[in-house]
């Protein structure tokens, strides 16, 4: 069969010329194809081609350069710095923005705005108590200007930090605005009750409408409703669980004189708080004042106990109250939320002279101690009847190693003040008689209000940390 033959027809007009000689340059690069599809004959100009294997021939070179020893270290070189290169840049953008310092902390929320100063009379105009004798949150014995105590000279607490300026009295309104929703507890003995009655009184001060609450097991308390603020304080006075036990045999008695015991559970929290740790945001704790033989004597003394079982070999009372204290502080660390602010009181001063509560002991004074007679009424080397502070501080800051508790030290501050007791203005007859004079407990107002300021201060300031 014969080949038919194309005829191709050339157009006359330019477009159809143009799209003949596509078609025959195609026709052209079929027939210069082999049958494995290579290119024998091109009709592209020589100095693309050029250009083309210049392109693969310098590829080729950078890729067995690439492939080589020095290459490969260079490439392990450049990394760390493209690594580094992003954070160094984020360094020096902080670096050239202008950052703030930090700002002193206000007069009376350092803790050694309490350890470092002196008392001075209050600023001119001073401004009018907060509360009366009238505070329904009061209590007897220490309503000194009720049962007729002269008032105490108007002092204030300098801190040596704040360059002369005095601790600021506690706003109540902005704190009650500032612990909205919160609650705040305090344990211990009659010495945090002394505190807790001035806090509460200031409190009210600007809330009147304040009345008196108190969640199961505490003593005394109040509640705020204007910014739903609860106070309350429990009695615990050595903390962990401890109960009398007479001896059972009488004629013991007889023997060696001995009572009975008072058994302390040094790892169960007294039932008066140990059911609360759940319920406060600020926990305010204290020991401290009975731990001592005029409140123990040989004839009823403390004996300790671990799961259940006497401890061996027996404790001293100060050994006893350091195993306590550390019992207790882990007991609520474990216990109470990380957030919540756990504050502990240091020792109270008390100011007996010439005696033992019960030896006639006196704090009728009208005048502030100086400085210079702090060591003779209160170091323990001199043995004097009012060592017991610094003494019981030194197992409390022991026992708190390692703890989340803060300490606040409002001891050094308070030894000043011989003046400031209820001494012979206990408010009930005869009382003198029976309980002598009180030199350890304060007026309220008094001393208190100024812890009062100094822990608001403390507190406030974790509260706009965004804590708590």
């Amino acid at each position: 069969m014969q080949p038919v033959a194309h005829r191709i027809m050339w157009p006359s007009n330019n477009c159809d010329r143009a799209r003949q000689n596509k078609v025959m340059l195609t026709h052209h690069d079929k027939k210069t194809t082999t049958g494995t599809g290579s290119l024998q004959n091109s009709d592209k100009p020589p100095d693309i081609d050029d250009k083309s294997m210049r392109r693969k021939r310098a590829a080729a070179s950078l890729s067995a350069a690439g492939s080589s020893p020095e290459a490969s270290a260079m490439r392990r070189l450049r990394l760390p710095f493209l690594l580094l290169l992003p954070m160094t840049v984020a360094i020096l953008i902080l670096l050239s923005r202008r950052v703030s310092p930090p700002q002193p902390l206000p007069c009376g929320a350092a803790p050694s705005d309490a350890t470092a100063g002196r008392w001075v009379p209050t600023p001119r105009p001073a401004p009018p108590p907060l509360y009366a004798a009238s505070c329904p949150f009061h209590r007897n014995s220490y309503n000194c200007l009720r049962n007729g105590r002269p008032p105490l000279a108007a002092l204030s607490w300098a801190p040596a930090r704040c360059g002369g300026a005095v601790v600021p009295r506690i706003d109540a309104a902005g704190f009650l605005a500032a612990a909205r929703g919160r609650r705040v507890g305090l344990v211990g003995d009659s010495l945090s009750e002394n505190l807790a009655v001035a806090l509460l009184c200031a409190l009210r001060s600007a809330d009147p409408g304040a009345r008196k609450w108190k969640r199961r097991g505490a003593w005394r308390g109040g509640y705020f409703p204007r910014d739903d603020v609860t106070v309350a304080f429990h009695r615990a006075v050595l903390l962990a669980k401890y109960t009398w036990q007479p001896v059972e045999n009488p004629e013991e008695v007889q023997k060696d004189g001995v009572k009975g015991i008072y058994r302390v559970d040094v790892d169960i929290p007294a039932d008066e708080w140990i059911n609360v740790t759940k319920f406060y945001d600020v926990l305010i704790v204290n020991t401290g004042h009975w731990w001592g033989t005029y409140k123990f004597p040989k004839e009823t003394p403390l004996v300790f106990y671990r799961g259940g079982e006497p401890i061996e070999p027996p404790l001293s009372i100060p050994d006893g109250m350091k195993v306590v204290i550390k019992s207790m502080a882990s007991y609520i660390d474990r216990e109470m939320p990380s957030k919540t602010l756990k504050l502990w009181r240091t020792q109270s001063p008390r100011h007996f002279y010439g005696g033992e509560w019960d030896r006639n002991g006196s704090c009728v004074a009208d005048r502030l101690l100086e400085e210079d007679e702090l060591e003779s009424w209160f170091d323990p080397r001199f043995g004097g009847v009012n060592k017991d502070a610094r003494t019981v501080n030194l197992a409390i800051q022991e026992a708190l190693a390692g703890s989340e508790f803060r300490l606040v030290n409002l001891t050094y501050m308070s030894e000043f003040r011989a003046d400031a007791h209820p001494a012979t203005w206990l408010g009930k007859k005869d009382a003198v008689a029976v309980y002598g004079q009180d030199c350890m407990h304060w007026c309220v107002p008094g001393v208190p209000d100024t812890w009062v300021d100094i822990l608001s201060a403390q507190i406030l300031h974790y509260f706009k940390q965004g804590k708590g």
